[in-house]
């Protein structure tokens, strides 16, 4: 049970404090290049859970990971589906934290407008661009992500420095995807903030759900193939 508890407690911190950079800090309405935040935020949210519950679970803190390491066949499937629960559990505690918190703004917090951080494309969101951009964004966004943590805690890649490549590898994946998507390459990420803002969070939340899984199924069965290591 230790390692669903480790899996809860970082998934809740990653969308507490990734989701929060945008939502408690206001930098999106601050500052030109708040992204590089946001990025950071999340990017060091992985990182620092990979320190300190890595050698519980691994610190998959996301269904999608789960998914291509078992895919990779280095995790069984009882393993796989008690991971995505309590991962699913945890952003949904960790997006409420973050209402709890904007909750106790005075004059007001409106969830509507300012919404949680939630993930969306088109009309409205981000540099407007359309479904294919968000498809290939998430995809190609969390087959990266897999590929690098595949190959860092592989026999031959394991360093003591894996977990800072892992979380500078989400860095580089928000700064350059934030405007198409706001970047999930996680369901859990993705379901906490939208089952509380609903509306076109929720409508949208499928693609997040259904397409980084796919990008992760795709680098696990590489990794599984041999192609991608030795």
């Amino acid at each position: 049970m230790k390692k669903y508890v480790a899996e809860f407690i970082g998934t809740a911190v990653l969308v507490l404090f990734g989701c929060g950079s945008v939502v408690v800090t206001g930098f999106a309405e601050a500052s030109p290049v708040w992204f590089l935040a946001v990025a950071f935020a999340f990017g060091l949210s992985v990182t620092a859970m990979a320190y300190g519950i890595g050698p519980i679970s691994g610190c998959h803190i996301n269904p999608a990971v789960s998914v291509g390491v078992w895919a990779a066949g280095r995790l069984s499937f009882a393993d796989l589906i008690g991971y995505i629960i309590f991962q699913v559990l945890g952003g949904i505690a960790g997006a409420a934290l973050l209402y709890l918190i904007m909750s106790g703004k005075i004059g007001g917090f409106d969830i509507a407008t300012a919404g949680l951080g939630q993930n969306g494309w088109g009309e409205g969101y981000g540099r407007n661009f359309g479904l294919s951009t968000a498809i290939l964004a998430e995809l190609i966004g969390t087959f990266v992500f897999l590929v690098v943590i595949l190959g860092a805690t592989s026999k031959a890649g394991t360093t003591p420095v894996a977990g800072l490549a892992i979380g500078l590898t989400l860095v580089l994946i928000h700064i350059v995807f934030i405007p198409a998507t706001g970047v999930s390459v996680n369901p859990a990420r993705s379901i906490g903030p939208a089952l509380f803002v609903g509306g076109k969070a929720l409508e949208q939340l499928w693609l997040f759900v259904v397409i980084p899984p796919i990008g992760a199924l795709i680098a696990g069965l590489l990794f599984k193939a041999k192609l991608l290591e030795d």
